[in-house]
């Protein structure tokens, strides 16, 4: 038997064909639509949840100030001594770093030629005085001679004077020898003061000339900080007022030191002024010349608005936190002014809402827009003792 297609027959089995295919295609779309949807289901990001302790607000509040100062710490007290004869060096009897005490004898001079002018002034005043009291008996006798009319006033008057400028001959002759006994009495050069010696200028059998350095002393008991500070800070400070020095190669430890003086100009070429801080040095632990920083405390500023140091963040120049609004992260940018080292806390000068939630701890890897939100605070209910809990059941106490 020969099953011929007809032409009703073709078009019924065209319409077929096309149903099949219209119904397969809407069954792959309806599972293409499905996946889609499970991935989309898969991609949705999950809401970040933060605990109250994770967030602050920025707050009003009054920030401690600070001034930072540097400089190097320099001996209150300190003297060089220096040769007040010129001379050979005959002896000096300390070294570098040696304690020595006020009038201690540091470095003796050649003698001999200062012995032997004493020597002559001494002469030339001895024979002064006796010139004085030859011209005194010539007066003395001269004087009778003028009442017996033996002599004329004029060899009288002559005598007298004589005498007088005899007197101002042996006045010159005791000062030549007092300043011979000084000269020889400096020769040895002594300690103005106590201390220890920071540099010994001369070795024995040098010679010196006068008013040539032969050693400095310091005095490491009281030293001082002499850092340069802008005139414009100047105002807020005063003597007395408290300062807390860290010293180089003392680690973290901190010496107490308070304003002694502040110059009354500024330094040359610049625009700060010279404060002094007196720092005790008891044990003789601090040494000139060490570098010093350090800050004095100035009175707090007004409330600003501020937030903990930890929830501001830097990178690549900007200074930004790191907020939850409507639900999502955003990033905001800030300028900060001041900062409180004593409470953490750092100035915010860009207007920010009071309400506003930022992250106040640092957490990695997040992104902005990413949905965020803050967990309500789990009160725990105050556990009721076994007496009320027997009461509220209407249950007796057992006797």
């Amino acid at each position: 038997m020969v099953f011929r297609i007809t032409r009703k027959r073709a078009v019924v089995l065209a319409i077929v064909v096309a149903l099949v295919v219209a119904f397969g295609m809407a069954i792959m779309q309806r599972q293409a639509r499905k996946a889609e949807e499970a991935r989309a289901k898969d991609q949705t990001p999950v809401a970040l949840e933060f605990a109250p302790a994770d967030v602050v607000s920025p707050e009003r509040k009054p920030l401690a100030r600070w001034l930072p100062i540097s400089g190097t710490l320099q001996p209150v007290h300190q003297a060089t001594v220096k040769a007040k004869v010129s001379g050979d060096v005959r002896q000096v009897s300390v070294r570098d770093g040696d304690p020595v005490q006020a009038g201690q004898v540091l470095v003796k001079v050649d003698t001999a030629d200062l012995e032997a002018k004493l020597i002559e002034r001494q002469g030339q005043l001895e024979s002064a005085r006796a010139q004085l009291a030859l011209a005194e008996k010539t007066l003395a006798t001269n004087q009778k001679l003028l009442k017996q009319n033996f002599i004329s006033q004029t060899a009288f008057d002559s005598s007298e004077s004589t005498l007088n400028v005899t007197r101002g001959g042996v006045k010159s002759a005791e000062a030549q020898v007092r300043l011979a006994q000084n000269a020889l009495k400096d020769a040895q050069a002594v300690a103005p003061l106590s201390g220890i010696v920071a540099k010994r200028h001369v070795q024995p059998g040098e010679k010196v000339a006068f008013d040539a350095p032969l050693v400095t002393i310091v005095d490491l008991k009281d030293i001082e900080l002499q850092a340069l500070v802008p005139a414009v800070d100047i105002p807020e400070l005063e003597p007395g007022m408290a300062v807390e020095l860290g010293v180089d190669g003392f680690g973290e430890r901190r010496f107490a030191g308070r304003i002694e003086r502040i110059n009354p100009a500024t330094e040359p070429g610049t625009r700060a002024i010279l404060v002094f801080v007196s720092v005790p040095n008891t044990g003789h632990e601090l040494r000139g010349g060490m570098f010093a920083t350090g800050r004095i405390a100035l009175a707090a500023s007004t409330p600003a608005l501020s937030l903990p140091a930890s929830a501001v963040r830097n990178e690549g120049g900007q200074t930004y936190v790191w907020a939850i609004d409507d639900g999502r992260l955003v990033r905001r940018m800030v300028v900060v002014g001041r900062r409180d080292e004593e409470s953490g806390r750092v100035e915010i000068k860009t207007a920010l809402p009071g309400d506003l939630k930022v992250l106040a701890a640092r957490f990695d890897n997040l992104k902005e827009g990413a949905p965020a939100l803050v967990k309500a605070e789990q009160i725990t209910p105050p556990k009721a003792d076994d007496t009320a809990i027997r009461e509220r059941n209407g249950a007796q106490k057992p006797s």
